[in-house]
């Protein structure tokens, strides 16, 4: 019962942040005085949300309330530079460095994650055409010096999971999968990232990007999952090492420090 009590009275302090209403992310523009919110939802759907037992609806809310969080901070930031209360400002920037820093699991994988005994072997016009619409909204999400729009890496990464639903035998569902798994990453979800870096070698086994050496990092320093790490950096030296020397020094070390030793 306490413990019900709790989550109840965490998603509550979450759901407040919802209807904040969103406003100019530019500096020249005051914010206004006071902040709107929509009425709080009421308290039957909240312990709905509580004491729902299905595992799609429940990580359906988290990942909700992830993103109205991070709205909600965001604003703050914006609200405190605006009006000049550093201390406050400072406070801010720094829980959304935490968030930041902070795993988020997606906790439902494999349903997200097309099988790994498709082959990207085929030249569909459409799927290149997706493809490359896909990338240049990466790359505007991702401009030198500046920080990364990451509505757009979202956006990008839905074109990406679309094209390898859509053309699963598309010679480009590897290159989709190693680029949708560095977005993951950039989102800190280790999991799948992993599951893409994997896909993108199991689709096309020679695929022209270090996604094993990839692979065996998240495996090594984010999943520690050490073992099968030094298998995969023992396979990425044989199979990427000729074309990615830096990689390949890195894997050799690594192996040697995985043979000697606990690291």
């Amino acid at each position: 019962m306490t413990r019900t009590v709790i989550i109840a009275a965490t998603l509550l302090l979450l759901i407040a942040a919802v209807g904040c209403t969103p406003s100019d992310r530019g500096l020249g523009h005051r914010l206004p005085q006071r902040t709107t919110y929509a009425s709080p939802v009421p308290m039957a759907e909240a312990d709905k949300v509580v004491g729902s037992t299905d595992e799609v609806d429940l990580v359906e809310q988290v990942s909700t309330y992830r993103r109205s969080y991070r709205r909600s901070l965001e604003l703050l930031v914006t609200h405190y530079t605006v009006v000049g209360d550093n201390r406050k400002l400072g406070w801010a920037q720094e829980e959304l460095r935490a968030l930041d820093r902070m795993p988020q699991y997606r906790y439902i994988i494999d349903a997200q994650v097309m099988p790994a005994d498709l082959r990207a072997t085929t030249r569909i016009p459409a799927a290149d055409e997706m493809y490359l619409d896909a990338v240049e909204t990466q790359r505007q999400a991702e401009p030198i010096g500046i920080l990364k729009d990451e509505e757009l890496l979202r956006v990008a990464l839905s074109k990406y999971n679309t094209l390898i639903r859509q053309y699963p035998n598309s010679d480009k569902i590897d290159d989709a999968a190693y680029r949708a798994a560095r977005i993951y990453e950039y989102f800190k979800d280790y999991e799948i990232a992993l599951l893409y870096y994997q896909r993108a070698y199991q689709w096309d086994p020679d695929t022209p990007y270090p996604a094993r050496f990839y692979a065996a990092s998240m495996l090594d320093r984010r999943l520690r999952r050490r073992g099968e790490a030094l298998e995969l950096y023992q396979e990425a030296v044989l199979r990427e090492g000729d074309r990615y020397d830096e990689w390949k020094m890195y894997g050799e070390r690594r192996i040697r420090e995985l043979t000697t030793s606990d690291n």
